[in-house]
Formats: C-alpha cells, structure tokens, sequence
C-alpha cells in the first residue's frame, strides 16, 4: 500500500492540537506535515504548500467548507460542546422581548436545537435563519457571512449569538437593526453589544470624510483561494480612474500593514479581500482602509461635491468675478 501524503492545518485555537493528530494519522502510516502558516479560515486553505510538498489530501480543521477548490480537502468542523449554564441568568436580559433570533459559529451549530428548546419552553418565540452564501448550517455565521441573522432580522425583537468571543457576532451586529446579545459560555460573560454599532458607524462615516480629497488609490487584492477577488479589483480601479485620480492594485497573500504603510504616495487604500479587513484592521494604517461600499459612497461623494464646484465657477464668471480672490467691493 502507498503512503498517503497529508498536510494538516490548523486556526489558531486549535494548533494546539497538532501534534496530536499527527501522531495518530502516522500510526497509520501516512506521511504528516503541519502548516505553520496561519490562517483565517475555510477561505485560507493551504493549497499552495499543499502543492509545493507534493501531498496528495490537505485536512482543515475547524472550519466547514466555504467553496470548492480543485485539491482534495477534508474538512473536519471542529464540533465543541459548550455548557449551556449561562441559558437560565439571560432570561432577564431578555424579559421584555418575545421573539428571538439566534445564531453561532460552526462549533456549536449542532446546539441549537437545545438552546431552542430552552427558550421555547420559557415562553420565547424562537428563530433561526437559513443559511445561504458561505454558511452552511441553519443558524450558522462566519465572520464574512451573517445572512442567518439578516435574513429573520425584521421578524425577531432580539438576536442572540451563543458562543466563544465577539470576532463573529460583530459582523451580524452590524448587518441588522434589533438589540443584540452576545452570550460567552467559555468566559461565563452576558452583555448588549448594541453599543458597538454607533462605534463602528462614526469609524466609518469618518473614513468617508477623510477620504474625499484623496488623489491616489492602492486596491488591496489577495491571492488566497477564497479571498482573491481580481475582477473586482479592477473595476473599482476603472472607476476610480475614471473619475481622474489614480489607482493601482497591490498584491499579498497576507497583507502586512507595517510594509503597506510604507507606500506613502497612497492616500487611501481599498479592501477586496476579506471584508472584515476594512472593519477590523483599519486602525492599523495610516490611511483610510475603506470597504468596496465605502469607496463607492466616497466617488459618489466626490462627483456631487465637483458638480458644486462647477456650478459655483460658473455663477461666479457670470458676475465677472472669481470666488477664490478676495473681493473689495464698493457699498
């Protein structure tokens, strides 16, 4: 029998678990490497070291599959039961709401049937969204996909994410309206998290804002295999071009914002790879990082404020004068 050649990779809060599992799998007597590499998810597999071994199967922990890629990858979700104690005390979080929406990671999708029941018994009106996009079980979120939560926000009073820190429900937040509740089984931690959409909405109405003189445009475009969106790239530089300012399209597997804060002649850069970028990763430089929505309103904004211009030179060469000059006229 041949010998199988596997490269395992790992999120970060599992790489702890590597050696573990590559113990097993070579008691097999299957060939193992680890990818050191970090990653962000089922949007980041390691294809190319993959290749560049020679291996014949990548195993990804962690994650469900997010699209088909041409290797042969075996996903292995993870599946982590979280104690469901913190259930009882946030009842009285949510006492003045009947109907609640919930969602979760991967890790804990297989929960929620419980978690449902819990709060249909104690009188709650319980929804759960379908998934569609990237998500691929009922209630399911990802950083870059919260449709389980858009999608029944207009018939919930509440949403409520069960699961490990804020990475996740974040994006959620900030794609609906209704009072959102974050609960964290693994810190023992209950709270709104209503407070973090004006936060974010002042970061980006600030981003716009500092962004309407810019001239000169870098199109963040990344090479990995579920992120890499060059199609995209280039018509947001044809448009930005056409507008007359300039914009060229950088390149990176993973970007390093100490080195693209080293391309000064950029006034602003624009994200096509991960949208989460553009939201968590925009204090990091020190230009605006906008998303492909925000610089979007930001040409738009521009062309207004140019047409202004315009009219106002117009009616100032129709009095015969210049608004730009100072004027000494006579009373």
């Amino acid at each position: 029998m041949s010998i199988v050649r596997i490269l395992l990779q790992f999120p970060e809060g599992l790489k702890q678990k590597a050696l573990e599992h590559a113990k097993a799998l070579e008691k097999k007597g299957d060939e193992v490497f680890i990818s050191a590499s970090p990653t962000f998810g089922a949007c980041d597999l390691a294809i190319d070291e993959a290749k560049n071994l020679g291996a014949d199967k990548l195993i990804h922990f962690g994650h469900a599959e997010f699209h088909h890629v041409d290797f042969d990858v075996e996903y292995i979700e993870y599946r982590i039961d979280a104690p469901l104690t913190l259930l009882e005390p946030s009842l009285q979080h949510i006492s003045n709401y009947k109907r609640i929406g919930l969602v979760t990671t991967i890790q804990h999708v297989h929960q929620l049937d419980g978690i449902k029941e819990f709060y249909e018994k104690n009188g709650k009106d319980v929804f759960i969204g379908k998934p569609y996009g990237f998500a691929k079980a009922k209630g399911q979120i990802l950083g870059c996909d919260i449709g389980s939560a858009a999608s029944i926000d207009k018939d919930v009073d509440v949403h409520i994410y069960f699961g490990g820190g804020l990475f996740h429900p974040l994006g959620a937040l900030l794609s609906t309206t209704k009072p959102f509740l974050a609960i964290e089984p693994f810190d023992n931690k209950i709270e709104f998290i209503d407070r973090m959409r004006e936060t974010y909405r002042k970061r980006r109405n600030g981003k716009i804002l500092a962004s309407l003189d810019a001239k000169n445009f870098g199109i963040l475009l990344s090479t990995k295999n579920g992120q890499h969106n060059m199609q995209l790239a280039k018509l947001l530089k044809s448009k930005i071009e056409a507008q007359g300012f300039n914009a060229e399209i950088l390149i990176a597997n993973t970007f390093d914002f100490e080195s693209i804060n080293n391309m000064m002649e950029f006034d602003v850069f624009v994200n096509t790879a991960c949208p989460r970028i553009s939201i968590d990763d925009t204090d990091r430089l020190r230009k605006p990082l906008l998303s492909t929505n925000e610089i979007m309103d930001v040409l738009r904004m521009k062309s207004e404020l140019q047409k202004l211009n315009n009219v106002s030179g117009k009616s100032s060469a129709i009095h015969g004068w210049d608004e730009s000059e100072p004027q000494n006229k006579k009373v």
